[in-house]
């Protein structure tokens, strides 16, 4: 099975899954891909190098700029999204734009890891806490729907799913996976040596 996997938390990863591998995925935990509650997302490099030589920032303010107060928290002063969500009710347009912004981000980023997969991708899973919200999943779910199913599976059960994984290997009920690098292949070696 093809799958891409959109984990949307505090930062947001696209994983893609190529037949229970995982062949590609941002770098989220770096702000790589669509910008998210706490992370700025992928920025415009030339700026992104004037403004860390401008003399203003130290590397950990650039840095807190863009993991942890970047994203929503930089252009709305919160990362919470039920907060957000308020706010575009009460009428902020700012707020909703921004909003959407992200969704189209993410949404495009999911594209690009469809191509891939060239296209052979059987099902695309929104997961995370953000999941929780049909605004944001609806959203997305508009621009995507096209390429596969869309599976929404709300919630932040990552740690429970390694530990049960790791169980299930420790009761010999499925064995690990061993996913040699391309250079290892290429030569006919497994992480074994042999």
């Amino acid at each position: 099975m093809n799958m891409i996997i959109t984990h949307m938390g505090g930062g947001i990863t696209i994983g893609v899954h190529e037949k229970g591998k995982v062949i590609d995925v941002n770098n989220g935990l770096h702000g790589e891909g669509p910008f998210s509650p706490e992370r700025a997302g992928t920025l415009p490099t030339g700026d992104l190098v004037n403004l860390c030589f401008s003399g203003e920032y130290t590397q950990e303010e650039m840095l807190k700029r863009i993991i942890g107060e970047g994203g929503l928290a930089g252009y709305l002063g919160t990362t919470d999204a039920v907060k957000v969500e308020r706010m575009i009710e009460a009428g902020d347009e700012r707020a909703a734009l921004i909003y959407e912004a992200m969704c189209y981000q993410i949404a495009k980023e999911i594209g690009a890891a469809s191509a891939v997969l060239k296209g052979a991708v059987d099902v695309i899973v929104l997961t995370g806490g953000l999941a929780y919200s049909k605004q944001i999943t609806s959203s997305i779910r508009g621009y995507i729907d096209w390429i596969s199913d869309v599976v929404v599976f709300p919630g932040e059960n990552e740690l429970q799913s390694l530990a049960e994984g790791a169980l299930r290997i420790l009761k010999e009920e499925e064995s690990p996976k061993e996913y040699p690098n391309d250079q290892q292949e290429k030569k006919g070696v497994t992480s074994h040596g042999n």
